[in-house]
């Protein structure tokens, strides 16, 4: 069964946290990236096995801060697949504590060849892989969430040979 949304639950680290204990805004990145990894691991792969002819960067990504996270703070991450193309994965995470959305954001993730010597270029995600997701049923046809991808990044991902 495809995978369309996904939940880690995580402890803010000390490391994580600036003088006033509070987590620094660029790690809510991380928190999301960690998220879509073990989505990707929940679902059977790797977002980058080694020796991989493709990869997949990040050509779109933003957070908006509602509420700050702590040292010591459980929260949980929650993805969802807001739109797949045949060349790129568009999610939307929450951040949440004891219920309470600390933060939303967007990322999307573009299939590339990497091919030594040559330019990345997008290319179709391998069916393996975009077999094993789908569009969350809070994101599909017809609804409208505000967490997708702005058109540049569309545009980008699909490049111009799409």
């Amino acid at each position: 069964m495809a995978t369309s949304e996904f939940r880690l639950t995580r402890r803010v680290q000390f490391y994580e946290t600036d003088t006033a204990g509070i987590v620094h805004f660029s790690v809510f990145f991380r928190y999301m990236e960690e998220a879509e990894h073990a989505m990707w691991r929940a679902a059977g792969l790797s977002i980058a096995p080694p020796g991989a002819a493709i990869g997949f960067p990040r050509v779109a990504t933003s957070f908006e801060f509602l509420r700050p996270l702590r040292f010591e703070d459980e929260f949980d991450v929650v993805l969802r697949v807001t739109q797949k193309t045949a060349k790129s994965l568009s999610y939307a995470a929450t951040i949440e504590v004891s219920g309470a959305v600390a933060a939303r954001g967007t990322l999307t993730v573009v299939c590339v060849s990497k091919r030594p010597g040559e330019p990345m270029r997008g290319t179709a995600i391998p069916a393996n892989i975009a077999d094993r997701f789908t569009v969350s049923a809070a994101d599909g046809p017809g609804t409208t969430t505000g967490h997708t991808a702005d058109d540049t990044a569309r545009r980008a991902a699909e490049g111009p040979d799409a």
